[in-house]
């Protein structure tokens, strides 16, 4: 699979403007991801894209609609990676790519937030910001603070080098995601 052809299966599932701009802000933390780890980073930006595209038509079947379709197009690695974006799904973590989907997911989204309720956005973000944000519960309170920990744990990376390496990643595309 292609990445247009990857982008069209998104469209053709997801249509809300919120998710598809998570689509594209763990997409773009993954593409780098993969470039710092010198991995294939055309498959782990796919990877970063679809990995919530069946939420929003099928949420309780999540994410057995998009992991079913790419394992019958062959896309084996990426359907698992997909298939084990939550701990609580209790799928193994056999390689980087499963890991990082974990560890850039939730705390993407997160970073996401915080920018949000910023008046200068990420402009002036810093992960000691995040880190006081993640500490307050009532703030994204359905981000759970305990997969951002285990993907950061399973990844092996620093929570701080972790935060501030998408933290540099979303600001370089700032305009484009409108954060």
């Amino acid at each position: 699979m292609n990445y247009n052809e990857a982008k069209e299966i998104l469209h053709d599932m997801t249509e809300g403007d919120s998710l598809l701009r998570h689509a594209r802000s763990v997409e773009l933390v993954m593409e780098a991801y993969a470039e710092k780890f010198e991995e294939d980073s055309t498959e782990w930006a796919i990877t970063g894209m679809l990995h919530d595209a069946d939420y929003e038509k099928y949420p309780d079947k999540h994410p057995a609609i998009i992991v079913s379709k790419l394992n019958d197009l062959g896309e084996e690695k990426i359907a698992h990676a997909i298939s084990a974006h939550y701990t609580k799904w209790n799928v193994p973590y056999t390689n980087h790519l499963d890991k990082a989907l974990l560890a850039c997911d939730e705390l993407t989204g997160f970073i996401i937030a915080c920018c949000q309720v910023r008046p200068e956005g990420i402009s002036t973000l810093t992960a000691k910001s995040v880190k006081k944000k993640l500490k307050q519960k009532s703030f994204a309170a359905k981000v759970e603070r305990d997969e951002i920990a285990k993907g950061v744990e399973l990844l092996g990376v620093d929570l701080t080098e972790h935060i501030n390496f998408i933290i540099d990643v979303l600001k370089n595309h700032k305009e484009e995601l409108e954060i």
